[in-house]
């Protein structure tokens, strides 16, 4: 029998009830308190609405949700597109997304202080469409070829928790068609426990020159994506009722040439 402990963080029941009080937990829920960093909720809704553009998006747009986690990005997408799948390398994660897909709502328990917990529902919007959207599990760094093209990609969190972020990058201009809409968001977290340092994309100094992560992101886009504009989103990711991460993501929104 396998012990939690020894499981990959995103395998693991913690990362999935924190993820999915992340992505669908009420206000209530995730601050308990009449004070706190409300702004930062709503991070997986927010990477959508105020970095997509729907206007631009052609009449059966597909939108590719890559490191999707519990999957509130993709559904946010699919009130937008025909079609949106949500791609992440946890099972488990993806396993509670096709829950939520299948059923509308699934139940789990969040920590509110040692081994206590509350239980909370995550639960679809009704008004979206669920069956514009598919999960699976799979490698961003190595995707399958039969994906088609997409209008929209968006990759929120993920770019500085891949072995190899340029593989990603290089793989993008075969998947979004011309003019497609590319959002990035990410806190640049590089960590030696993920990426190589030989394989960040920013965050370190070089002959002299500090290298930024936004830096990367052009250099392994150019040619196929300019860059259209960027923005700090900030977000709350809930430990218990008195532990929190507040981090500051940058979102990189480019054009797909």
């Amino acid at each position: 029998m396998t012990n939690e402990q020894d499981q990959p963080f995103y395998e693991s029941n913690r990362a999935v009830s924190e993820y999915l009080l992340f992505h669908y937990g009420s206000t209530e829920e995730q601050i308990p308190h009449d004070f706190g960093p409300h702004s930062a909720l709503n991070y997986p809704v927010r990477c959508v609405t105020e970095c997509l553009v729907p206007e631009i998006l052609p009449s059966k747009a597909r939108a590719l949700d890559l490191g999707c986690a519990v999957g509130r990005s993709t559904f946010e997408l699919a009130r937008h597109c025909e079609e949106a799948i949500g791609i992440d390398f946890s099972h488990a994660f993806i396993d509670r997304a096709n829950q939520l897909k299948a059923e509308g709502r699934c139940d789990y328990a969040f920590a509110t202080q040692g081994k206590l917990t509350q239980q909370a529902s995550a639960e679809i919007d009704p008004c979206i469409d669920r069956s514009r959207t598919q999960f699976q599990q799979g490698d961003a760094m190595q995707l399958p070829d039969n994906l088609g093209k997409f209008n929209a990609i968006l990759m929120a969190n993920l770019i500085d928790r891949l072995t190899e972020p340029m593989l990603c990058l290089k793989q993008l201009p075969d998947l979004m068609a011309s003019g497609g809409q590319l959002i990035i968001t990410s806190p640049y977290t590089w960590l030696e426990e993920y990426t190589p340092k030989e394989n960040w994309l920013g965050g370190y100094s070089a002959e002299g020159l500090t290298i930024d992560t936004l830096d990367g992101l052009k250099s392994g886009l150019q040619g196929s994506f300019e860059l259209v504009s960027t923005k700090d989103l900030p977000f709350l990711i809930r430990e218990h009722a008195r532990k929190y991460q507040w981090s500051v993501a940058q979102a990189s929104v480019w054009r797909r040439k």
